[in-house]
C-alpha cells in the first residue's frame, strides 16, 4: 500500500516499453505487483527481457506490438491487453520518436519528418487514450501518465518538429484531463536531458559534450537516468488527488541558473 493506493494485480499498458523509460516504468510497476503490458514496435526482443524482468518480480507481462502512429494498431493493443489480463488500470504513454536535424536548417524538414515525429508523439497518446477511455473508466483508479519533454516548454531539443509535438503532448495532456475527469486521471512528466543509448545513438561523438553541459547547467549538477523518470511516472500514477499536472524531471535545468544573493 503506497499513499492509500494498492498497485497488487493492477494492470498497465506501456507503450514504448521496451528500453529507457518505457522498460524502467514497466519494472518499477512490476516491483509494486502491477501486471504489465509492454508495446514495442520493432524492438520485439527487447520488449521480451524487459518481460521476463518483470516476471521476475512475480506479476504477468505480455509483450504487444504495434505502432501507435496507426489508430487501428492503438485499438488492438489495447484490447490484446484487456483480452490477457480481463481489465485495464493505468496507461502509459511513453513511445516517442524524433530526428536530430539543426535548427537553422529548415529545408532539412521534411514532410516525412513531420509525419513520423506527430504520429508517433502526438497521434499516438490520442489514439491509445481514446481505445482505453471505456475500460479505464470502469476502473476504480484509471489513470494515464504521458511522456511529454522540456522541449514542449522551452522549445530547445532534437529539432522544431520534436519540440512542436512535445508542446502538442502537454496540451493534449490538460485537455484530456477536462474531458475524462472526474473517473480517469491524466498528468504528464515532461523529462529533460536522459543518459542513455537513445541519445547515445542520436547526439553521436557530440554525447558526452553535451551530457556535461546538461549536467552543469542543471541546479542539481547531474542528469537524469531513465529510473528517474519513472519514478516521476509512479508519482503520478499514485498522487490520486492530481490531474492535469505536468511534472517536470530536469534536475532544475529549466530554470536555472543557481543564484547566491536571491536578487
Amino acid at each position: 500500500m503506497i499513499s492509500g493506493m494498492d498497485l497488487n494485480r493492477r494492470v498497465a499498458l506501456i507503450t514504448g516499453g521496451s528500453r529507457g523509460v518505457g522498460a524502467a516504468t514497466a519494472i518499477k510497476l512490476a516491483q509494486h505487483g502491477c501486471n504489465v503490458a509492454i508495446n514495442c514496435n520493432r524492438t520485439f526482443d527487447l520488449a521480451n527481457k524487459v518481460a521476463e524482468e518483470c516476471k521476475s518480480f512475480g506479476v504477468k507481462a505480455l509483450v504487444v506490438k504495434g505502432n501507435v502512429a496507426s489508430d487501428q494498431d492503438c485499438r488492438r493493443i489495447v484490447s490484446e491487453t484487456i483480452e490477457s489480463f480481463g481489465k485495464l488500470d493505468i496507461l502509459v504513454n511513453n513511445a516517442g520518436s524524433t530526428r536530430f536535424i539543426n535548427f537553422q536548417d529548415l529545408d532539412d524538414v521534411q514532410d516525412e519528418d513531420w509525419d513520423l515525429i506527430m504520429g508517433v508523439n502526438l497521434k499516438g497518446p490520442f489514439q491509445c487514450a481514446r481505445a482505453a477511455r471505456p475500460v479505464l473508466e470502469s476502473s476504480e483508479i484509471g489513470v494515464i501518465v504521458n511522456t511529454a519533454s522540456v522541449a514542449g516548454i522551452t522549445g530547445v531539443g532534437s529539432s522544431i518538429p520534436y519540440c512542436a509535438s512535445k508542446a502538442g503532448v502537454i496540451n493534449l495532456t490538460l485537455s484530456l484531463a477536462r474531458t475524462f475527469g472526474p473517473k480517469i486521471r491524466v498528468n504528464a512528466v515532461a523529462p529533460g536531458f536522459i543518459e542513455g543509448e537513445w541519445l547515445k545513438k542520436g547526439l553521436g561523438e557530440n554525447y558526452e559534450e553535451v551530457r556535461s553541459k546538461k549536467s552543469q547547467e542543471g541546479l542539481l549538477d547531474k542528469v537524469s537516468l531513465p529510473e528517474d523518470i519513472a519514478d516521476g511516472i509512479f508519482s503520478m500514477i499514485i498522487c490520486q488527488k492530481v490531474t492535469g499536472h505536468i511534472l517536470t524531471v530536469d534536475t532544475g535545468h529549466t530554470i536555472g541558473p543557481r543564484i547566491s544573493t536571491g536578487i
